[in-house]
């Protein structure tokens, strides 16, 4: 990225003042990219944990398959996930707070005996599920935020921050080469004038 500037005092002010912005800023953002690696592997190993309940859940109520072809899959159904909002490293990630559920009314009677139960492990089968599917997209809003932040962070670190730094560099060389070069004709001039003095 090539900085515009002049050779002047003002524009040597003005890099001066937006490298200090991004020296000053710089700490913080990668303090944050930190901040945000860290959320992104709490995330994905709380994500793996509900995956890895999902399946010893389905592994252990696996051996009853052939009384869940007569569960009725309409009886239980997912009404609402209630959601509130936290900020992380100053991205807001949606948090899950409830999951509400509609159990359509059935008969006990002519049901078989195992129907309440079964509905409860659905219940927490979809519970699992719906929080590892949660924390799976929270991990990736999360890891997205992190990349923008590291792109930041090299785009300060190595174009802007060097940039600047060159362009204030060019701008000090070329004013003390225009002081010496007026120095230099003030001594010739100087020197001309002794010398037509003393002729």
């Amino acid at each position: 990225m090539a900085i515009k500037f002049q050779y002047n005092k003002t524009s040597l002010q003005e890099l001066n003042k937006q490298l200090k912005v991004r020296v000053r800023a710089l700490p913080t953002i990668k303090n944050k990219e930190s901040a945000l690696r860290m959320e992104v592997k709490k995330s994905k190993d709380t994500a793996h944990s509900f995956e890895q309940q999902m399946e010893s859940s389905v592994r252990a109520y696996s051996s009853m398959s052939r009384f869940w072809n007569e569960f009725d899959k309409e009886l239980v159904k997912v009404d609402d996930v209630t959601l509130s909002i936290k900020k992380i490293a100053g991205v807001r990630i949606p948090i899950l707070e409830d999951v509400k559920f509609s159990i359509r009314e059935y008969n006990l009677y002519n049901s078989p005996a195992w129907y309440t139960e079964g509905i409860e492990i659905i219940k927490n089968l979809a519970k699992v599920g719906i929080e590892r599917e949660f924390h799976l997209r929270t991990m990736h809003l999360l890891d997205h935020a992190r990349r923008k932040t590291t792109q930041k962070v090299n785009l300060y670190e190595k174009v802007q921050i060097p940039g600047y730094e060159e362009a204030i560099r060019k701008i000090k060389r070329f004013m003390e080469d225009e002081e010496n070069l007026s120095k230099s004709a003030q001594k010739i001039v100087k020197t001309r004038q002794s010398m037509e003095a003393v002729l």
